[in-house]
């Protein structure tokens, strides 16, 4: 279960990445949505949907995608409410525990579906804007993950998206192949090597994450 503590941190959290994109994030409205959609296709690819084809499931890649798409899930929620953190976090924890999704005029059991259709069924809400915690919920079991593993996930994502900007990932000048690993296998190394449950946590990842960097350069 999703505890009140850990909603409020990534709702902080993700508002201030937000506004570090841009200070204006909520008066531009960006389609938040949209790219749930986008990122539950390429989760859909890592999970193989393909029949005429043999396929393998990337489970580490589609976990990541996950924690990709709850990044623009509380995007759209805090957007909808104005950028309004506690009131966003009512609606988060107050979300529908029903088990079952009515999309299209039809009702969806959440537990009659494999994890392509969990999937294909939250990219459905996702363009007609609409989320569905309690689907998502049942992704994440289907991914190996809860809410703890969402969470520390989260963190160590937003960490890195802090880092990105940080050291010119806008601007182009950022390097995201470094000391011959991409950016996110130095992060599963480091977040590997820390406590997760310490109140410090975010803050040593990303001082890792540049001690790192900076002897790499």
């Amino acid at each position: 279960m999703l505890t009140t503590a850990q909603a409020t941190t990534m709702l902080m959290l993700q508002a201030q990445m937000n506004a570090k994109v841009n200070p204006e994030w909520i008066k531009a409205a960006y389609p938040y949505l949209r790219a749930v959609v986008v990122e539950g296709a390429e989760a859909m690819e890592h999970r193989g949907w393909k029949w005429w084809k043999k396929q393998e499931c990337d489970l580490k890649q589609l976990q990541m995608e996950l924690v990709d798409i709850w990044h623009f899930t509380l995007s759209h929620i805090l957007l909808q409410h104005g950028g309004d953190q506690e009131t966003s976090l009512t609606e988060l924890l107050q979300s529908d525990t029903a088990d079952c999704v009515r999309f299209d005029g039809v009702d969806y059991s959440i537990a009659s579906l494999d994890l392509v259709g969990k999937l294909e069924l939250n990219i459905g809400l996702a363009a007609a804007k609409r989320i569905s915690v309690p689907l998502f919920a049942a992704l994440l079991h289907d991914c190996e993950m809860d809410w703890n593993e969402l969470y520390c996930q989260y963190v160590g994502k937003n960490v890195l998206n802090f880092f990105r900007q940080d050291n010119g990932y806008k601007a182009g000048t950022y390097r995201k192949l470094w000391g011959g690993r991409e950016d996110n296998e130095h992060l599963v190394e480091i977040m590997q090597e820390l406590d997760s449950t310490s109140t410090s946590f975010q803050h040593l990842l990303y001082q890792s994450l540049q001690d790192r960097y900076s002897r790499s350069a």
